[in-house]
C-alpha cells in the first residue's frame, strides 16, 4: 500500500490514531507500506527500512536506525540536521 504523506494534515492526536491503526493492520495482515513522508518521527515509528531520495534518486537506504542515527551520505546528514529540535 502506498501512503503519500498520509497524516500530514491531521492534528497530533488523530495522527497517532491513524498510525496506530496502520500498525495494527500491518501486524494482523502482514501488508507492506511504502510511506512517502518528510516526518522523521513517523519514519522512526512505522518503518523497518528507509530510503532517502534526492532529485528523484535514492542516495541512501538501510535500517531506520542506521539511516536516521548513523547516516553515511552528506545529503542525508544535511536533511537530518535541518529538522528542528525541541
Amino acid at each position: 500500500i502506498i501512503l503519500d504523506e498520509p497524516t500530514s494534515a491531521l492534528d497530533v492526536s488523530v495522527q497517532a490514531q491513524i498510525l496506530n491503526l496502520l500498525r495494527d493492520v500491518q501486524r494482523k495482515t502482514d501488508v507492506a507500506y511504502l510511506f512517502i513522508t518528510h516526518n522523521f518521527a513517523v519514519v522512526e515509528w512505522m518503518a523497518d527500512c528507509v530510503a532517502v531520495m534526492q532529485n528523484g534518486r535514492i542516495v541512501e537506504e538501510g535500517t531506520v536506525n542506521d539511516v536516521l542515527f548513523y547516516p553515511k551520505e552528506s545529503y542525508t546528514k544535511t536533511l537530518l540536521n535541518a529538522v528542528p529540535r525541541l
